[in-house]
């Protein structure tokens, strides 16, 4: 790794690729990848163009796959030799479009990486290949007693290292924590095709803490060939509470009351009104649709220590206004109330032609001031928004419904979500929690750091990758597009929330 890299040079402005020889490339690839393992004719690098954040697209100029990691060494390598970009890519699932392809560049696939190594019931830990599915994991430590907490919704596809390049979450990350917190070791390729490992199977390891580093780095650092996963027992019961509100502020304050009684249940999830009908139509979850937002708070453990929450739980409901609580009776019903949460997006999917989904986290007792900023805008954008959130945390997930087909509908789309991660920043949260920043945000990462941070941040991305080539152009705003982001929103008198308090 290079330390001594210029930030200066690498963060000003985005590198011109558009010299790289395309011939040149697949001749080079070809002498390092068996057959099949490479792909260059416009109909194999279709399904490639995009991941879960279809509304941008992208032809990559080849697509590998390689099988080991002698592989992945000898790619790196050659795309450092010819300085050529690279897009690490799992299974595509992001919502950020941090595998979108380079129009000049090499998409480095880990589909073939799909083998859980080593599983170690005694230590709790599992040793698996970044192109392992999330849930896969959980299914095979099931008869250990065990599973991978970290849930997102979309576990049953989404890979480990999509898991680990974005720091995903899930419903259950208030309790047991998101991917960072579950990850002990991460082993990977530097753009040079310099194999390291950060971590290491025990508790912690000496040094600086580079797998949080690593973890999130959203494929800028280095290619994860490997990741040793914690792996965490099945608690003996688990209950779900759902509590109705006639009003979301109220419900907004119920979450911020449940943890100011230290109280952390294993998932605490937040619902309004636009949502659980949408829900209700595709899954009849038994959700009350008459309530103006719902709050799904589960307990985990022994039954004794479920049943003292639960009457905690049930105690800071009442006292906050909830019109209905209902505590589920048995496991059917507690993957129902779950399930309705989980299906929130393919319900989007149900009821609109598009959906835009956002993620910002703001402090919790302001959820509710933000869902009603969220029904403001959309008056002003002329476009509909269901909420989800993962309230106990005050990660915000609204779902901006849209028709792509419609002139206009989609640049409105993204200036509604512009607008929510604007407020997230001005209310004193962050403009993404776990769905990472890719190209989705790279303009709001302006509003969120100053310049002096943002050269750190290419200090950091130049000590493992001087020359900028892995995944270029995400998640790190060149000054220069700063500057130009600044006087856009100066031009266009565009000053979001003026009166909102900056923190």
């Amino acid at each position: 790794m290079n330390i001594a890299a210029d930030p200066v040079v690498l963060g000003e402005q985005e590198a011109d690729f558009s010299s790289v020889d395309k011939a040149r490339v697949v001749e080079a690839l070809a002498r390092v990848l068996p057959a099949g393992a490479l792909m260059y004719d416009a109909e194999d690098l279709r399904p490639y163009e995009c991941d879960g954040l279809s509304a941008y697209r992208q032809m990559p100029m080849v697509v590998v796959l390689p099988m080991t990691e002698e592989q992945v060494v000898a790619v790196l390598k050659v795309c450092s030799e010819i300085g050529v970009p690279v897009v690490a890519r799992g299974a595509g699932t992001g919502l950020s479009g941090g595998a979108l392809p380079h129009k000049f560049g090499v998409v480095l696939s880990l589909a073939r990486f799909n083998r859980i190594l080593h599983l170690d019931a005694h230590a709790r830990t599992a040793v698996v290949q970044p192109g392992v599915r999330n849930l896969a994991i959980s299914e095979a430590a099931s008869p250990h007693g065990l599973y991978y907490a970290p849930d997102p919704s979309s576990q049953i596809a989404c890979t480990i290292g999509g898991n680990v390049a974005e720091n995903s979450g899930g419903v259950h990350c208030l309790k047991y924590g998101l991917t960072v917190h579950n990850v002990l070791r991460v082993r990977g390729v530097t753009i040079d095709g310099e194999v390291v490992e950060i971590g290491n199977h025990g508790l912690d390891a000496p040094g600086y803490d580079l797998l949080a580093l690593m973890i999130g780095s959203e494929g800028m650092l280095a290619v994860v060939t490997e990741v040793t996963v914690r792996l965490t027992p099945k608690p003996q019961l688990a209950q779900c509470v759902l509590a109705a509100f006639d009003d979301v502020i109220k419900a907004g304050e119920a979450v911020a009351e449940i943890i100011a009684a230290g109280i952390i249940p294993a998932g605490l999830e937040m619902m309004d009104q636009p949502a659980t009908a949408a829900v209700e139509q595709f899954v009849h979850a038994g959700y009350p649709l008459d309530a103006k937002a719902i709050l799904l708070c589960e307990s985990d453990g022994t039954p004794e220590e479920v049943a003292e929450e639960i009457e905690r739980v049930r105690a800071v409901l009442e006292a906050s206004g909830a019109t209905e609580i209902r505590v589920s009776r048995d496991e059917a019903e507690r993957m129902k109330f779950w399930a309705g949460r989980k299906a929130a997006f393919p319900a989007a999917g149900r009821i609109s032609p598009d959906y835009y989904c956002m993620d910002g986290t703001i402090p919790r007792k302001r959820l509710g001031e933000m869902l009603e900023a969220i029904q403001e805008m959309e008056g002003k954008h002329g476009l509909r928004c269901i909420n989800v959130f993962h309230a106990g945390d005050g990660n915000l997930h609204p779902l901006i419904l849209f028709d792509a087909n419609q002139e206009g509908e989609l640049e409105r789309a993204e200036a509604f979500g512009a607008d929510i991660l604007e407020l997230s920043v001005a209310l004193g949260g962050t403009i993404t929690g776990e769905h990472g920043v890719g190209i989705e945000k790279i303009n709001q990462m302006c509003s969120q750091f100053t310049r002096p941070e943002l050269t750190m941040f290419f200090r950091v991305k130049g000590a493992f990758d001087a020359r900028g080539l892995l995944n270029p152009g995400k998640a790190i705003p060149t000054l220069n597009r700063c500057a130009e982001y600044g006087r856009m929103r100066v031009s266009n008198g565009h000053v979001p929330y003026p009166d909102i308090p900056r923190f």
